[in-house]
């Protein structure tokens, strides 16, 4: 049996296991509720029991982690390693292998930031490496895809597009918290580009030898892996734009805010032309709105 498909079998084995394990959970003892999950939500593409699950699943191996003294700094490290290894696979089209690899950068990326509030050593600095890990993998997981498909234009472009997509989520994120600025969940954010990404390069080799007769230049397509790149490339976007128009819309309002204030603070309290001036800003910040 090809190893890929043998890599694939076992990812699902795996995930096939932990979900049972979660529905005896369920069964016996009702949902796990975690904090972490309650703030970031859940979404139409990936629904917050799911996130739940995963965030239970992960419980012993933080706990593992943190009695080792194994320090969140390290764990994003390690998730960038196998992050670099799970690109270079698909580069290579070994689908199956990627998955694995992704899969583990994946679940040490959720780590992180556990083990980093069970040890009590959660820091902007971890963050910012943490944040810095994120992307650098998810640019090799997409990098190596269009490696890859570089002699297919459609899918080669089709890959970039995703990439940008998945860079500009996590800009508009970024600007956000910078401008202190709550943006909408919307979709697409890191989670569920993972969730879907790695769903297609662990179900491509089972598909690849039915379709195979479906090669470009000798290019096993692998079509759940452009399935899954081609919901991201459009989700992101689209989510990418959403969260930009709200963030701009909200910068406009605080700033009618700011020129409401200015205006009373400015004008005589009652005069005519502090009227005129709260009434020009109150119709100026109802238009925004």
């Amino acid at each position: 049996m090809d190893y890929q498909l043998i890599s694939t079998l076992v990812l699902i084995s795996i995930v096939a296991v932990a979900a049972l394990a979660y529905l005896i959970r369920l069964w016996t003892n009702g949902r796990a509720h975690f904090s972490r999950v309650d703030k970031q939500g859940g979404s139409p593409l990936l629904g917050k029991s799911v996130m739940e699950g995963a965030y239970w699943f992960l419980q012993p191996f933080g706990k593992l982690l943190a009695f080792c003294h194994v320090t969140p700094n390290q764990i994003s490290w390690a998730s960038l390693a196998f992050g670099i290894v799970a690109g270079t696979s698909l580069a290579f089209g070994h689908f199956g292998s990627a998955a694995v690899f992704a899969t583990i950068s994946a679940l040490l990326d959720s780590l992180v930031g556990m083990v980093a509030r069970m040890t009590g050593v959660a820091s902007d600095a971890g963050e910012v490496l943490d944040a810095a890990a994120d992307r650098y993998v998810e640019f090799f997981f997409l990098g190596g895809l269009a490696v890859y498909y570089r002699e297919v234009p459609t899918l080669l472009i089709l890959t970039l597009i995703a990439l940008i997509g998945s860079f500009m989520v996590s800009y508009s994120t970024a600007k956000a918290e910078a401008l202190h600025v709550e943006p909408p969940k919307g979709s697409m954010r890191r989670p569920e580009r993972a969730v879907y990404l790695i769903l297609g390069a662990v179900l491509a080799p089972v598909t690849i030898p039915i379709f195979e007769q479906d090669r470009i230049y000798g290019i096993a397509i692998g079509h759940p892996m452009v399935i899954a790149v081609a919901l991201v490339g459009v989700m992101a976007n689209i989510s990418a734009i959403e969260r930009l128009y709200a963030i701009a819309k909200a910068m406009r309002v605080r700033e009618a805010d700011a020129r409401l204030l200015a205006a009373r603070k400015a004008l005589i309290p009652g005069s005519q032309e502090a009227e005129d001036a709260e009434t020009a800003a109150q119709e100026a910040h109802s238009r925004i709105r």
